[in-house]
């Protein structure tokens, strides 16, 4: 890697300089993700959310963990007003850097990079830079220009809730005990008995992380990873927990309450984050909970709006009337005008289903006339007389 009549540190540096260059040139389209407009509302954003964490969620069949995974950032950044503002005028490079969107912000140079690790060892036998720390390199840009490790994330939880029609419109709550990897109520996930020492980790000698370092032909590799015994936290536990024995994290039973918020759809998913498994030192997953919907026997939901069918006589549609209609929150009194079609549409306003802005939808009632199969001979004689007339 020896440059004739250079520097090999500047020749590296720019190796490493045009890299990181074609890495920053790269953006995720969130919108495309998501399958969705760049001008969606936030409700479009989170009802395309819930159907693509369910469609790809791993635990399902054909479900992917890499398009799962990219569909929760695309949801984390856009729907958050700030960061999707950030987005839409830096693309997903913004995260990159510091709150002002700038990758090659904060005087750090191209993601932070630290070049003190290069060593010359070798030279002249063309091996130089062997203790190059690429991970430690390629982890400072991924990490966004900081030093930043990824955390131990437990696993996530799908359920399958029903509720009926009702509850789906005006919203509810439910209770729901689940049997799942736990905090340790006794330790408060701290692996200690309450009250004893904590003592520095002999494993990483209270640093937390354990580095390692392997050669290679290309030279010396080191990667850092957290430390097992202490789980990152540098100090272990004089005497362990008795009920989990100083894992911090036990399987137990636990009541979770879920918030159905109104207008959910059939099939929609809830996520509850940080509310699936604990993991210790770690983040726990998330719970999904994907909704089922009972069927309705007089109204079927329509956006913000409910449906129904109104069936009326013969007598009714030609003289109008009053008809009683048995709404989801009580009773309501359609006048039905004289004269008025099969397949005619009435609307009664701000009767259907509840909005984020306090807002209603409405009802629309579709028309149907019946009519009897069977004449009486009264009847017949009445609807001759009809006929006379021109009706």
């Amino acid at each position: 890697m020896k440059k004739k009549g250079g520097n090999n540190h500047s020749f590296l540096t720019l190796q490493v300089t045009c890299y990181t260059l074609h890495i920053y040139s790269m953006s995720k389209d969130y919108y495309k993700i998501l399958e969705v407009e760049k001008s969606a509302s936030k409700d479009d954003i989170k009802k395309a959310f819930r159907k693509l964490a369910h469609k790809y969620h791993p635990d399902k069949t054909g479900g992917s963990s890499d398009k799962f995974k990219e569909v929760n950032e695309a949801y984390g950044v856009l729907s958050d007003d700030n960061k999707r503002e950030q987005y839409d005028t830096y693309g997903s490079a913004f995260q990159g850097a510091g709150s002002q969107g700038d990758p090659f912000a904060g005087g750090q140079g191209f993601g932070g990079f630290d070049f003190s690790g290069f060593t010359n060892q070798g030279q002249g036998q063309g091996q130089g830079f062997q203790d190059f720390d690429l991970g430690d390199i390629f982890g400072d840009f991924f990490g966004g220009g900081g030093r930043r490790e990824e955390r131990a994330r437990g696993r996530d939880i799908s359920i399958d809730l029903e509720i009926p029609f009702n509850e789906s419109i005006f919203g509810t709550e439910r209770n729901v005990l689940l049997n799942k990897t736990g905090v340790c109520a006794h330790c408060k996930g701290l692996g200690g008995e309450p009250g004893t020492t904590m003592d520095t980790c002999p494993t990483c000698n209270g640093k937390g992380k354990v580095r390692e370092t392997k050669r290679s032909f290309l030279g010396s590799f080191t990667a850092v990873r957290v430390c097992s015994e202490c789980k990152g936290a540098g100090k272990v536990p004089k005497e362990k927990c008795k009920t989990c024995n100083g894992a911090g994290v036990i399987k137990k039973q636990e009541e979770i309450k879920i918030q159905v918020p109104p207008g959910i759809d059939d099939g929609e998913m809830i996520r509850m984050s940080g509310r699936g498994e604990a993991i210790a030192g770690g983040l726990a997953g998330d719970l999904y909970v994907k909704m089922h919907v009972k069927r309705h026997p007089v109204f079927r939901k329509d956006g913000a709006n409910l449906v129904s069918e109104v069936p009326l006589k013969l007598s009714t549609a030609l003289l109008g009337g009053e008809y009683v209609l048995e709404a989801l929150d009580g009773k309501v009194t359609i006048n039905i005008p004289a004269g008025i079609a099969h397949g005619e549409i009435l609307r009664v306003k701000g009767r259907g289903v509840p909005q984020e802005n306090g807002r209603r939808g409405d009802i629309f009632l579709n028309i149907s006339i019946t009519y009897p199969k069977k004449l009486s001979k009264d009847a017949r004689k009445l609807i001759e007389d009809l006929k006379k007339e021109g009706i």
